[in-house]
């Protein structure tokens, strides 16, 4: 399939893939022996994607692509880091990926446990603490919008996300304001599989 040049046309192309995983009529695209010798030099992704760890929400599955088609970033809970923020900018700044999706699901355990600590005002013990400290921000953003339960949270926080890590970079908020990128903050139902987009920062349509 030829690579989208903009982040309208990345977005289009990652929906359609979605809508096929949904209906079980995936195609399963470059994913044969040709197509991966043809990668062995380079690689030119039209999307990069960052979402949570679950095991469940395996990018390039749900959105029916192949090798060198998405640039994959997981962490628990989509937790913005700066590790992460660097990460995504080298897949804008030297790959050029005109997309960036915040992929966030129902029934998130790393929003659950920031849902959690916030009620109760203990934090979990660990390293899971900075994962819950990262996502705070979005649950009281969410609670401000007098959303209390764990999948709106995880809509706000997905939102939140998009948002951050805009703010946070330069070279993404550039490409954004130059038209070069979009920013689409999305979430996956595990049951239905399906992602719907929330919010986009940039031309998605």
């Amino acid at each position: 399939m030829p690579r989208p040049s903009s982040p309208a046309e990345a977005w289009h192309l990652l929906a359609e893939g979605n809508e096929r995983f949904v209906t079980s009529s995936s195609s399963h695209p470059n994913q044969d022996a040709l197509h991966r010798s043809r990668l062995a030099s380079s690689q030119n992704p039209f999307a990069v994607i960052f979402g949570c760890s679950d095991s469940r929400l395996a990018a390039e599955i749900i959105f029916d692509v192949g090798l060198g088609d998405v640039f994959v970033v997981r962490t628990a809970g989509q937790a913005l880091d700066n590790a992460v923020l660097g990460t995504l900018e080298y897949a804008v700044d030297v790959l050029g990926t005109p997309l960036i999706v915040v992929l966030g699901h129902d029934s998130c355990g790393g929003v659950t446990a920031a849902v959690e600590s916030f009620h109760s005002g203990q934090m979990p013990s660990g390293f899971v603490r900075d994962v819950v400290e990262k996502i705070t921000p979005s649950v009281i953003s969410a609670r401000r919008r007098d959303v209390k339960d764990v999948n709106g949270t995880v809509r706000e926080h997905s939102i939140q996300t998009a948002a951050r890590l805009v703010e946070s970079s330069k070279i993404i908020s550039e490409a954004v304001e130059a038209g070069k990128l979009g920013v689409a903050a999305v979430t996956y139902s595990l049951e239905e599989g399906r992602a719907s987009l929330v919010s986009g920062l940039g031309s998605l349509d």
